[in-house]
């Protein structure tokens, strides 16, 4: 990765960070955390990895974020100064869950 798409990837992860604790409304209880961001080489596409807490409410939160992509599109193109602003999409970090699994599996198998 080039260390130009690694600074639009930490500028794009702090902006949307910030808008995200300040203007969406999630339900009381409900946390986002962005894990990554991956911006495309040519700066058309952005995926946004999230992880959510409580696990549960991960259905909620993306559906939340989908109807709010427009909205939070608006404000980080406004925030940002590149020619291109990259369009962005929400991706569910399964990283962790993953891992669990894994650990869960291995767990059983060591047990026996």
């Amino acid at each position: 990765m080039s260390h130009r798409i690694s600074k639009v990837n930490e500028l794009i992860k702090q902006q949307i960070s910030e808008i995200m604790s300040r203007e969406l409304n999630l339900k009381p209880g409900v946390f986002l955390t962005i894990s990554k961001v991956d911006t495309s080489i040519d700066l058309r596409y952005t995926r946004i990895f999230i992880s959510v807490f409580p696990e549960r409410e991960t259905n909620y939160a993306l559906e939340t974020l989908r109807k709010e992509t427009y909205f939070l599109q608006g404000k980080i193109n406004k925030k940002l100064f590149l020619k291109v602003i990259p369009r962005i999409e929400f991706v569910l970090d399964k990283t962790e869950a993953e891992a669990d699994e894994v650990e869960k599996i291995l767990n059983d198998v060591g047990g026996h």
